[in-house]
Order: structure tokens, then sequence, then C-alpha cells
């Protein structure tokens, strides 16, 4: 554990977190700190209207929604709030994201699908390319580095390529693309890059300007915040793709993709989970609020996490059966995010779920929705059992996790 890292003030502001029960299911969605739950509430007692009234309450959730806006925008990097479109989920804007380009594309265009990343960012492209004509062409990670290489990409781009999807983090290994190097590969060939941020944004500091990609997406309720998605795009960009909206609502670049009156509520939710962070970031050691904020909070977190996912590596790595699926070597920390999955010789990922949970050890198995990458790994029957860490893990719930499992697999 990082001897510096808050980790005791962390968990006093998680209240659904307990000493008996461990949350290892992090990368299916994370656990609210207090504030959020508290900024959703006073959101639904005092501001629980419709936009853009000439009375209070209305007043009020405008300056939710814009605030909301604002914080996306600081979170990831963006130029403001204006190339941010918030929606029920990533999935969701996804899908809508896919019908606008697909309009924009030609009778036999190519986009560019991995086999890494979660069915969010490829059952959209594929529906896409069966609506529009358009040819589907797979990207194959690679099963040594765990990642999508370029030489790999060079290798299926062409003059037809419009659009590279592809995710930042794996949501079943961990491991991270070098999304700057392959997007300014599939830029140089004319294609678009819409990048899934989902499996990062918890971990990483994001910055969209720096990685030459031109839409990300995420998640707030994997990086503390509720149930909703984030899309970054172009402002320049989104000004030209059609909506598809109604005739009367918000044409703005970013807002014509926000369908209906807004969720406001967990909007608020949403700008209170990027003031945790700054909040953490501050008992870090930063003297200033916004990226300064964040990016000394995200330093601290991929600290702590790295010591935590190097102990769940090792301990892991010492049981007889197991076979990890992803980068298992500590010198390989940096090359992931704390997401480890893995299967058993003699005992079956749904098993070795069901085990855990019965010891209060939340932790998914199956495909996840990788199901391309349990595909490619031919792990189609069962899948993987996944545990997945943030920063408000500790060492002692890595090592009782291990514990149970090193019992469970001597039987």
């Amino acid at each position: 554990m990082v001897a510096d890292f808050p980790l005791a003030s962390v968990r006093e502001r998680f209240p659904s977190l307990s000493e008996k029960t461990i949350c290892f299911d992090n990368p299916a969605g994370t656990q609210l700190p207090s504030s959020v739950i508290d900024a959703m509430g006073r959101c639904a007692r005092d501001a629980y209207a419709n936009l853009h009234g000439y009375f209070s309450t209305s007043k009020r959730s405008t300056e939710v929604v814009d605030r909301a806006h604002e914080a996306a925008a600081l979170l990831l990097g963006a130029k403001s709030g204006e190339e941010i479109a918030l929606g029920s989920s990533m999935t969701e804007l996804t899908y809508h994201m896919s019908r606008s380009l697909g309009r924009m594309f030609s009778r036999g265009d190519e986009i560019l699908i991995t086999t890494m990343d979660h069915e969010g960012n490829v059952s959209p492209w594929l529906q896409a390319a069966e609506d529009f004509g358009l040819v589907v062409r797979w990207l194959p990670f690679d099963m040594d580095s765990w990642r999508v290489e370029e030489d790999a990409l060079r290798l299926v781009l062409s003059d037809k390529t419009k659009l590279l999807a592809l995710n930042y983090a794996s949501n079943l290994t961990g491991s991270l693309n070098d999304v700057s190097a392959l997007a300014r590969i599939a830029k140089d060939a004319g294609a678009l890059v819409y990048v899934d941020g989902v499996q990062y944004a918890p971990h990483r500091m994001v910055d969209v300007s720096a990685l030459g990609c031109d839409f990300f997406v995420c998640s707030a309720y994997k990086f503390f915040g509720p149930h909703m998605g984030v899309l970054w795009g172009r402002g320049e960009l989104l000004d030209g793709i059609p909506a598809y909206r109604l005739r009367c609502g918000p044409k703005g670049a970013a807002e014509k993709f926000e369908r209906g009156t807004p969720q406001m509520e967990l909007q608020a939710g949403l700008s209170a989970s990027v003031s945790y962070l700054q909040w953490l970031g501050s008992e870090l050691g930063a003297n200033a609020e916004g990226r300064t904020a964040l990016e000394k909070a995200f330093a601290g977190i991929r600290s702590h996490e790295e010591s935590l996912v190097s102990g769940l590596l090792e301990g892991l790595g010492e049981i007889p059966g197991i076979r990890i699926y992803g980068l298992s070597s500590t010198d390989d920390i940096a090359r992931r995010v704390p997401t480890v999955s893995f299967t058993h010789d003699k005992h079956p990922a749904g098993e070795l779920a069901f085990e855990l949970a019965r010891r209060d050890v939340h932790a998914w198995s199956g495909h996840n929705y990788a199901y391309s990458m349990v595909e490619q790994l031919e792990l189609e029957n069962d899948g993987v059992l996944r545990l997945g860490l943030v920063h408000y893990n500790s060492s002692d719930e890595v090592e009782h996790v291990l514990k149970i499992l090193r019992e469970i697999c001597k039987r």
C-alpha cells in the first residue's frame, strides 16, 4: 500500500463500503461517495423542473445541467461543455453516433472494429454497417502484448476506411492500447477515431486533446458517479454531423445528440463525482482546483492501484491451476489498469464467483461483454472470473480474497 495515500479518508466517504463486504466488481460499476448521493438528493428536492423556464426551480435545474457539462469537460480535458453530450449510457450514445456517422458514409466504405472491445463499441457499428451497406473489417489484439498493435492496424487500413473504433483499456484483461499511436495512423489514412474510455477513466487522467481521437466515450458510474454516459467529440466535427433529434429540439453541436428532458438529478451526481476527485487531489497535496487537482488525484490513484494489483497478480500466480488472461508480470503494471481475469483448471469461473459471493466478495464471471475477446481466447463456455480494483480498495482486501481463492482451489 502507498504510504501517503489517504485510504481511510477515502473509504469514509463511501457509505456502502464495510469491513465485511469486498467490492471487486468495480469494472461493472463503482460505489458512490456520500457527496454524489447527497447532490442527487438535493437536485431532486430543489431543482426538479424542466430547463430554461423563468421560475426559480427551472433556473436551478438549468444550472445543474450546465454545470454537469462543464464538469465532464474538465474531467476529459475538453475545450468546454459544448463539446459534451450526456446520455443514459455509453452504449446508447454510441448507438446514436453510429447511426449519425453512418448517414455520412457511402455504401462500401469500411469501418474497423477490434476484437479487444466491449460489445458497447462493437454491436452499434456492426448494425450500422448492416443499415448503411458498410464493410466491417476486424482488427485482432495481439495475444502476447495483449493490445492492438500498430502493424496490425496498418494491415487492415485502406483508402475506404472511414472509422476506427477501439478501446483505451480492456474491461476483461485491463490491458491498455496505445491510443495516441493508433489514432495517428488511422487519422493519417483519413479515418475518424472513436475511443471507448470507460475502463480507463476511473484509473488514469484523460486528455482528449492530446490523444488525437475524434470521439471519446465513458460512463460516469465507472468513475464514482451515477448511471449515465458521457461523450466528447471535436466541436467542429460535431457541428457537421446530423443527429436524430426532434425538429424543435436543441441544435448545438453536442446538445443535439441529447434527446428529451435530461436526467438532471443524475447530472448533479456527475458534477459531484468530478468534485470528489478534486477533493482527493487536494488531500494528496494539490494547491489548486480544476485540472491541477485532478492530475494530483489520478497520480495518487495510479500509484495506490498499481501497488494493489501487483500484490493480486503475485498472489494469483502462486495458486496452482490459475491462468491469468492479460499482462501478469509486475514489470508490466504501467501497461494495464487493475482489472484481472483468470480461469482455474478444475473450478469453473461461475463456481468461483459463487463461492466468493457466499463470502461477501463481489466479482463477476462470464464474458463480461468482452464477447469478441472471449471468442478469440476460445473461452466461450464459462468465460473468466474478473477481479477489478479501484482506489478505495485495500491491500488487506486483496490478501483476504487471495486467501479465499487458495482455500477454494485446494479442493
